[in-house]
């Protein structure tokens, strides 16, 4: 058609992009002294940081964590049913911690309030030093008077003010500092790190949540099956004794008509008496024993593996910016704000101020 065409008219061709490219290069370049005193400036603020930031230490615990084994219980279940044992009664927690929930414990406020109260060295606790290094005394002055508080009596006895400073310090332990998380998902490998700017801070803390977590984990886990197996014990103890006692006066009694006249019967009533109590006891004292071994297989199988494979060490990984990546990235940070400060103006220049 005559009046066809290829482009609309607001499309730009090769030439006019390049044009552009060249404008904006030149008007750039005009610029050199600024953009070269703003390179200047980046240089020595990211010295100053480099210089004034602290490193960062991270204190790292990963260890695996093997649930019990609920399969093998299974199988034993169906073996005690023929002989007339429900493992049901026995119990288990299989239910009560599955999957991230140790990780979770990780993050509680139970398990980092008790880690923050327990003792950094012979006379500091761990939340006195945090509050040092952080200097949060001097932080939070016109809310609390945090050097008059004692955290080291009773947390019965602590007041609103003390309760409110854990806390807080909990928290921002949690949201800064804390980290828990599987490297794999498909693993049972648990990592918990502590970053802190005391390394020495990080190490203990560390070391002190993953022992307070792993250990109430391992009580709450097997809490019902090991209560289960201290009642049946007490149970085959005392019908033991009962059991030992029926065994003497069964003794005693035949020890009384010990050649009895097999045509009179009334002299053997005691004795009679006495080994059905013997047998009676005996039968009980067979089951008990019978469940209390099922629980006892049943509690170990329960219980958890914790195995720690690696445990913070000194010296701790640090992280830190170092002079000449701080300088190098102070002048490429602020150069490219400069650019786009130039750039944005001459937009607004051109578009704005010329309609």
């Amino acid at each position: 058609m005559a009046g066809s065409q290829h482009f609309s008219d607001n499309q730009f061709t090769l030439k006019e992009v390049f044009q552009n490219i060249s404008e904006w290069i030149a008007f750039f370049l005009s610029k050199w002294k600024i953009l070269l005193l703003s390179g200047i400036i980046g240089i020595a603020l990211g010295a100053l940081v480099s210089i004034f930031k602290k490193p960062v230490f991270h204190a790292e615990t990963s260890f695996v964590l093997e649930e019990g084994d609920a399969g093998g219980m299974g199988q034993m279940s169906g073996l005690a049913s023929l002989v007339g044992v429900n493992l049901g009664s026995l119990g288990s927690t299989s239910g009560l911690f599955q999957g991230d929930n140790i990780m979770e414990l990780y993050r509680s406020d139970r398990m980092l309030d008790e880690t923050l109260l327990s003792k950094f060295d012979d006379n500091e606790l761990l939340i006195d030093r945090f509050v040092t290094f952080e200097e949060l005394d001097k932080k939070w002055a016109s809310r609390v008077d945090i050097p008059s508080m004692d955290f080291s009596v009773p947390r019965e006895q602590f007041t609103v003010s003390q309760d409110s400073v854990v806390k807080e310090v909990a928290k921002l332990i949690r949201e800064n500092q804390l980290s828990v998380a599987k490297p794999d998902r498909k693993l049972s490998i648990i990592q918990v790190s502590i970053s802190s700017k005391d390394e020495g801070y990080a190490k203990v803390f560390n070391e002190r949540l993953v022992q307070n977590v792993n250990t109430f984990y391992l009580e709450t886990k097997t809490k019902k099956t090991g209560e289960n197996l201290s009642i049946l014990q007490s149970q085959a103890d005392s019908v033991r004794k009962i059991l030992d006692e029926s065994i003497g006066a069964y003794a005693m009694a035949t020890d009384r008509v010990p050649n009895a006249n097999p045509l009179l019967s009334t002299g053997t009533i005691e004795t009679k008496k006495r080994q059905i109590d013997v047998q009676a006891t005996g039968a009980v004292y067979e089951e008990i024993v019978k469940n209390l071994e099922i629980a006892k297989v049943n509690h170990r199988n329960n219980s958890p593996l914790i195995q720690i494979i690696d445990s913070p060490r000194f010296p701790l990984k640090r992280s830190e910016i170092r002079l000449v990546k701080g300088m190098v990235l102070g002048c490429i940070i602020v150069g490219l704000l400069t650019l786009f400060v130039f750039y944005f103006r001459r937009l607004y220049q051109k578009h704005v101020q010329e309609s």
